[in-house]
């Protein structure tokens, strides 16, 4: 089912598809899929503005600098979000979303709330059902 979202076909972005047939679904899978991605959006859309090392604290640690890094300037680079360079010296830099990346907040709500109806805390990792890597 293709659902029009009012945005106008030039402000889409290209993303190429090996399938035989374009899939909206894969594609937004390998747009927002990595790993921390839509957790950087959901902490994005809960603070609308956060620092570098705010980020890494809303994330609670789990993510090494590097890969936060990555993962912003992906994100950046697919439009989501944006960087600013709020002082020089020394250089600090904030993170918001565009009106890209706003327009996750329904599909990051909805993957909050199906997580909270089928799944709980588990009292140890050897109890999870997601390996922690």
């Amino acid at each position: 089912m293709v659902e029009s979202t009012g945005t106008n076909e030039m402000d889409r972005l290209p993303v190429w598809s090996a399938q035989e047939e374009w899939c909206a679904v894969t594609t937004g899978m390998n747009v927002i899929g990595y790993k921390w991605h839509p957790v950087i959006i959901d902490r994005l859309l809960k603070h609308e503005t956060l620092r570098f090392n705010e980020l890494s604290r809303e994330i609670g640690g789990a993510i090494t600098n590097k890969v936060l890094s990555s993962s912003l300037e992906d994100l950046e680079e697919k439009d989501l979000i944006e960087r600013s360079v709020v002082n020089e010296k020394p250089v600090e830099v904030e993170y918001s979303l565009t009106p890209r990346g706003e327009s996750l907040e329904p599909v990051i709500e909805s993957l909050e709330t199906w997580a909270q109806k089928n799944f709980q805390p588990a009292a140890s990792q050897t109890e999870s059902i997601v390996d922690h890597d």
